[in-house]
């Protein structure tokens, strides 16, 4: 199936209907089986912890590739090209699966709310909606902590959710991509330090090799989408000036790109400190979702593209 109908069908269904349930999605149920796997690796020795961490991301990650690579070839197998139901729903399917691996609307939805929250000052929720957004605890940010730690994973979010699936999948397909969350998914749960230190390394380290192109390749189009906006130059001296001062290789390139782009400090205590100016509010959200929204919608345009050059070759 062709990539550029694919990708053009399933950016429709994202705007559309945007992301299904938990319950229906495959993201969630790769989740709910790294819980599983995790809470067997921790009673291991933790000298044993790196070798069971190499063998879950392998098998999460074989999984996730093999289903999806069936399913293509079974649809591949199923299209009938003279007509009938194949010819529309096959793709529809595709298109779908397709969209399970990226979201733009759920990053767009999931910041606006804490936004929304903030504005209303029911921190306490706030604090609990951004939990599911960034590992680190939220139980004493402030204000403005907060809008950083939303401001942030909109900047990450770009790579992880939108640039990355889809680099993945125009090179290697739809396994490619699906490969590419289950590694992410991974590395979001157990790769962390602490009592992650051994069982979440593998799948750390190999989350930072498939994220090393994609996370610049998502600071040049917040670069180019903040340059719409007549601060290009800022964002991109500031992620060349801070991107190394995040602990991930990768993630320090778009989110100080970010804070170059709002002019303001994104800040995670104890940790980092991004770029220069006044501490983020809420309305700062409002600017990172529209500057996201462009770099994104450039990101799918060159997607496109390509799937477009694939067609004719």
């Amino acid at each position: 199936m062709e990539p550029i109908i694919l990708i053009v069908l399933a950016v429709f269904i994202d705007l559309t209907i945007g992301d299904p349930p938990n319950a229906v999605h495959p993201v969630a149920w790769m989740g709910n089986f790294i819980s599983v796997l995790e809470k067997i690796g921790l009673r291991i020795p933790r000298q044993g912890q790196l070798i069971y961490g190499i063998f879950i991301t392998i098998l999460v990650a074989g999984i996730a590739g093999a289903v999806t690579y069936f399913i293509m070839e079974w649809l591949e197998a199923t299209f009938n090209p003279l007509g009938g139901l194949t010819l529309i729903v096959n793709p529809l399917i595709a298109a779908f699966l397709l969209k399970l691996s990226f979201t733009v609307s759920g990053l767009r939805r999931s910041a606006d709310d804490i936004k929304k929250l903030l504005m209303m000052d029911e921190l306490e929720q706030t604090r609990r909606e951004l939990k599911a957004l960034v590992s680190r605890d939220t139980s004493k940010l402030t204000v403005s902590q907060m809008s950083s730690s939303a401001i942030e994973s909109v900047a990450e979010g770009l790579c992880d959710s939108v640039v990355a699936p889809l680099f993945y999948y125009l090179i290697f397909g739809l396994p490619g991509a699906f490969v590419y969350r289950a590694v992410n998914t991974l590395d979001s749960m157990i790769g962390y330090h602490g009592k992650y230190e051994h069982l979440g390394k593998f799948a750390a380290r190999l989350d930072d090799v498939l994220n090393y192109i994609p996370a610049r390749l998502a600071f040049l189009f917040i670069t180019l989408s903040a340059a719409f906006r007549g601060k290009g130059k800022e964002a991109w001296r500031t992620a060349r000036r801070d991107h190394h001062l995040t602990s991930s290789p990768n993630a320090g390139w778009p989110m100080s790109a970010m804070a170059g782009a709002l002019q303001v400090r994104l800040e995670k205590p104890g940790h980092y400190v991004l770029g220069e100016g006044p501490e983020p509010s809420p309305e700062h959200i409002s600017r990172a979702i529209s500057i996201f929204t462009v770099a994104a919608a450039g990101w799918l345009v060159v997607c496109g593209i390509a799937g477009g050059i694939y067609l004719v070759f």
